[in-house]
C-alpha cells in the first residue's frame, strides 16, 4: 500500500536518554503541527535527525531509540558531531541561511561545508531509499535538504517527490552568488512540486532557473527533459483552533489558576490603566530586527515623549544557534543596546524595556499574546512569521493592533494589519502613535477579517493543499504519458514501417536531429547522425527529406555531398537526390530592406542578440540574451513587426528564442504535401520540436506518425522528450535492412 514519506532535518519528537532508558515526545512546532493531517496512522513515515549524535548515543541504546521512534511512525538518520558541525551549523545555517535572508555579508563560502553538506543530504537520501516505494508520495522540507529530491529521483524516477522550503528564496542577483547555485537548483528540480510561502519567493526561484540553467519555464510549471515541475506558493498557517481555544479558556481562569507572568502582567496593568503594552516575540536572529527595532522604540519615545511612563515593550528573545559567532555578537548587542535605553530612559516606576532570554512555555505565550495591546513585529525579511498569525488568533474579543514588517512573508495575506517598512524609523513611529489611539471599532474591523481569514487557511489545509497539488502533479504527468512515443507504441510504429511499400520520412534539424547551439553555425552534424542518415537514405523505397528552416548554403556544405532529399528556408528551396537547390515556391524578397533597419535596432537594444539573413527571410535571434528582457524584447518585436507587415503577405514566426519573418506563402506543410502527392505513399512519418513545425504537423494525411519533441502544445499525436530520443527512434529506423 502506497505510504507519505516525510523528511526534515529534525524529527517531530524528541528523545530524552535517563538511567539507560529512552523516552520519545512528540515535539509541538509549527512543522509537527501542521504535518499532524499527513502523518497519521500507519501509512505514513517521517525520517530526520533524532537530535542526538552518534557520539552521544550509547550502543546498548540504538534499537531501544529506534523502537521509541517507530511508535512514533519516525525513522532516524544517524549524524556525527562533525557532519552536524558541517551540515547544519556550517553550509545550512552560514552560507545558506544568512544568504537566502539577504545578508550576504555573513554568507561564508567554505568547500567543506558544501562537501559535507552534499555528503548528509546523500545520507537523507539514502534513509528515503530504504524505505520507499514506486508509489509513495515523498515530501521533502527545507533548506537543509535541497539536494534530497534529485538524489531520490537518480535512483526512483517514478516516484512522487514534493519540496517545501520554509524560508524566503532570494532575488536572482543575490543567488546567483553562491558558488554551488547551479547544484542547488538541479537538487529542488528533483521535485514534481516545489512549494514557497509567497509567490514572491517563487517568481525570484523561476527567474533563477531560467537564468542559470536556461531551462524553458511557462507560468509556473518547468520543462526539465521527460517532466514537467510545478511551482506554486502555499502560505503556510497556524493550528488556529488551538490558540484561539486556548485563548478563550485563558480569559475564563480565576486568580488562582493565573501563571506567575500573567499576575505581574496584571500588577502592572492596574498601576497605569492606560498603559500599552507592546510585544515583540523571535529567535534571537540578525534576520529578525530586535536591535533595529530596540532602537526604534528609543526614537519614537524621543519623538513622542508624552507616552514615557505610558508605554511598555516587552520583548521574549528565544535562543538559538548560540554557537554561530553572529548570534553570540547579536546577543551581546541587544544586551547592551536593552541596558543602554533602560538606563537612560527609566524612572523610579517604570522600565521602558522588558526583556526575556529564554523559551517560554505556550501557556505563557497565551499570557503574553493575551495581555499586549500592541504585537510590534519587524523581521527585516522573514519566510513567513507565525508569531503575527498567534497574536490574532488569540484575540478573542478582537481587539488587539498588528505592527508588521512588510519583509515578512505573512504580510502578503495581512493586509489588515498596520505595515511597515523596518528600516523607517519615522514611519515605524508615527505607526506606533497610531496604534496606540486606534478606536477599538476599527481595531475589531481589522481582527475580524484576519482571524476569519487565518481559521479558513490554516496549518492543516496548508498541509493538505500541497498534498493535493502534488498528487494532482502526478495525475498530470500520466495524461502527459499516454501521448508519449513509448516502447510499446514505437513498435506498432516498426511494424507500420516493415510492412510499408513505400516511406516518406521529414526530419526537422535544429532542437530534433542537433540540440540548440549558441551560435546556429557550431549545430554542425556529428558522425554518428551522418551513419543515421546514410543508413535510413540508402533504404528501398524510403524516402527520407530534411525540412529545416536553415538556409540553404549551410545545407549545402553540410549534406549536398550527401545527395540526401532538403527542403530549406521553411520550404522556399529542395534539393533531391544531391541535385543543386531549385525554389519551390516563388519568393519576393524586396520586403527585407524595409524590415532590416528595425530588426537592426532591436539589435543596437538588446545585448546579445543578433539578425541571421537567409535568402528569402530574416531571423532575430536572441539565445545569448538575458532570458526575461529577451522574452519582453520579443513580444515588442512582434506588435512592431505586426503593424509594419500587415499588407506584404508576409509571417512572423516564432520559434525557440528565434523570430523569423518570410513570405506568407512558404511554410513546411506546404512544402511537405508537395513531396507527399507526388508518389503514393503509405507510410508517412514526420518529426519535430519548433512551432514552424506545427504546419507539417497539421498538413499531413491523418494517418501519418507526427511526433513533437519536447512537452509543448502541439498538433502532433506523438511526442519524446528530447533529442537523444529522436537519435533512438532513428537508430530503430536504420537497423531496418
Amino acid at each position: 500500500m502506497a505510504k507519505t514519506i516525510i523528511i526534515s532535518n529534525r524529527l517531530p519528537v524528541q528523545l530524552q536518554i535517563s538511567n539507560g532508558s529512552i523516552t520519545a515526545i512528540p515535539s509541538v512546532g509549527g512543522l509537527a503541527t501542521g504535518m499532524k493531517s499527513v502523518h497519521s496512522g500507519g501509512d505514513s513515515l517521517w525520517i530526520g535527525w533524532s537530535g542526538l549524535t552518534d557520539e552521544e548515543i550509547p550502543e546498548e541504546l540504538i534499537s531501544k531509540i529506534d523502537s521509541a521512534l517507530a511508535e512514533h511512525g519516525s525513522s532516524k538518520v544517524n549524524l556525527s558531531q562533525k557532519e552536524v558541525d558541517g551540515f547544519y551549523y556550517g553550509f545550512s545555517n552560514r552560507t545558506v541561511w544568512p544568504l537566502f535572508h539577504y545578508f550576504m555579508e555573513y554568507s561564508e563560502f567554505e568547500w567543506e561545508s558544501w562537501e559535507i553538506y552534499k555528503s548528509v543530504n546523500q545520507k537523507f537520501a539514502d534513509a528515503i531509499l530504504e524505505k520507499a516505494e514506486d508509489d509513495d508520495v515523498i515530501w521533502v522540507h527545507d533548506y537543509q535538504l535541497m539536494l534530497v529530491p534529485q538524489m531520490v529521483r537518480e535512483k526512483r524516477p517514478n516516484v512522487s517527490i514534493g519540496f517545501f522550503l520554509h524560508i524566503p528564496f532570494p532575488s536572482f542577483e543575490i543567488f546567483r552568488t553562491l558558488p554551488w547555485r547551479k547544484e542547488v537548483l538541479s537538487g529542488l528540480l528533483g521535485s514534481d512540486l516545489i512549494g514557497f510561502h509567497t509567490y514572491d519567493y517563487e517568481r525570484h526561484f523561476l527567474s533563477s532557473v531560467r537564468r542559470l540553467l536556461g531551462l524553458e519555464v511557462s507560468f509556473n510549471d518547468i520543462y526539465l527533459d521527460d517532466r514537467v515541475i510545478k511551482v506554486d506558493s502555499f502560505p503556510m498557517g497556524i493550528d488556529y483552533k488551538k490558540f484561539n481555544d486556548a485563548a478563550k479558556e485563558h480569559a475564563q481562569r480565576d486568580e488562582s489558576q493565573k501563571s506567575e507572568l500573567q499576575k505581574r502582567l496584571d500588577t502592572h496593568k492596574e498601576s497605569t490603566p492606560d498603559a500599552k503594552f507592546f510585544l515583540s516575540i523571535d529567535r534571537l536572529d540578525y534576520t529578525k530586527g530586535i536591535a533595529k527595532r530596540l532602537n526604534a522604540f528609543e526614537y519614537f519615545l524621543t519623538k513622542y515623549p508624552q507616552y514615557k511612563e505610558k508605554v511598555r515593550l516587552i520583548i521574549l528573545a528565544v535562543p538559538s544557534r548560540s554557537n554561530v559567532p553572529q548570534y553570540q555578537l547579536l546577543k551581546k548587542e541587544i544586551d547592551e543596546l536593552v541596558g543602554r535605553i533602560n538606563g537612560e530612559l527609566s524612572t523610579v516606576s517604570w522600565t521602558p524595556i522588558w526583556y526575556f532570554y529564554r523559551s517560554m512555555p505556550f501557556d505563557n505565550l497565551i499570557d503574553l499574546y493575551t495581555t499586549c495591546d500592541i504585537a510590534w513585529l519587524t523581521p527585516i525579511r522573514d519566510g513567513m512569521n507565525l508569531v503575527a498569525k498567534e497574536y490574532v488568533a488569540t484575540r478573542t474579543d478582537k481587539t488587539g493592533v498588528l505592527i508588521l514588517s512588510e519583509m515578512a512573508g505573512s504580510a502578503n495575506e495581512m493586509n489588515e494589519s498596520m505595515l511597515i517598512n523596518p528600516n523607517n524609523f519615522e514611519q515605524i513611529a508615527d505607526t506606533l502613535d497610531k496604534a496606540i489611539n486606534m478606536p477599538k471599532k476599527e481595531q475589531q474591523q481589522r481582527n475580524a477579517i484576519l482571524q476569519k481569514r487565518l481559521e479558513r487557511y490554516n496549518v492543516e489545509k496548508w498541509a493538505n493543499d500541497f498534498m493535493t497539488s502534488l498528487l494532482n502533479q502526478k495525475e498530470k504527468d500520466l495524461t502527459y504519458i499516454s501521448r508519449r512515443l513509448s516502447v510499446d507504441l514505437m513498435n506498432t510504429v516498426m511494424k507500420k514501417y516493415r510492412k510499408a511499400k513505400r516511406r516518406l520520412v521529414f526530419l526537422d534539424y535544429d532542437g530534433t536531429l542537433s540540440g540548440f547551439h549558441n551560435d546556429p553555425q557550431k549545430a554542425s552534424p556529428d558522425e554518428e547522425l551522418y551513419k543515421l542518415l546514410d543508413e535510413i537514405s540508402s533504404q528501398e523505397n524510403t524516402d527520407m527529406y530534411l525540412i529545416s528552416g536553415r538556409d540553404k548554403e549551410t545545407f549545402t556544405k553540410w549534406f549536398l555531398p550527401k545527395k540526401y532529399n532538403m527542403i530549406v528556408e521553411h520550404g522556399v528551396w529542395i534539393s533531391q537526390g544531391g541535385e543543386e537547390f531549385r525554389m519551390l515556391e516563388n519568393v519576393k524578397k524586396d520586403w527585407m530592406e524595409k524590415i532590416h533597419p528595425v530588426l537592426d535596432s532591436f539589435v543596437d537594444r538588446t545585448p546579445g542578440s543578433f539578425i541571421e539573413e537567409k535568402n528569402y527571410s530574416l531571423a532575430w535571434h536572441y539565445r545569448n540574451t538575458d532570458p526575461d528582457f529577451g522574452q519582453k524584447r520579443a513580444v515588442e518585436l512582434n506588435t512592431v513587426l505586426t503593424s509594419l507587415i500587415a499588407n506584404d503577405d508576409l509571417s512572423v514566426l516564432n520559434g525557440n528564442k528565434v523570430m523569423e519573418i518570410k513570405s506568407s506563402n512558404v511554410n513546411k506543410g506546404r512544402a511537405s504535401m508537395r513531396v507527399y502527392s507526388e508518389q503514393d505513399y503509405d507510410f508517412v512519418f514526420a518529426i519535430g520540436d519548433d512551432w514552424t513545425d506545427e504546419f507539417m504537423f497539421q498538413e499531413l494525411p491523418e494517418d501519418s506518425i507526427t511526433v513533437k519533441v519536447g512537452r509543448q502544445k502541439t498538433q502532433a499525436k506523438y511526442f519524446v522528450d528530447n533529442t537523444k530520443n529522436v537519435r533512438d527512434i532513428l537508430g530503430r529506423f536504420a537497423d531496418m535492412h
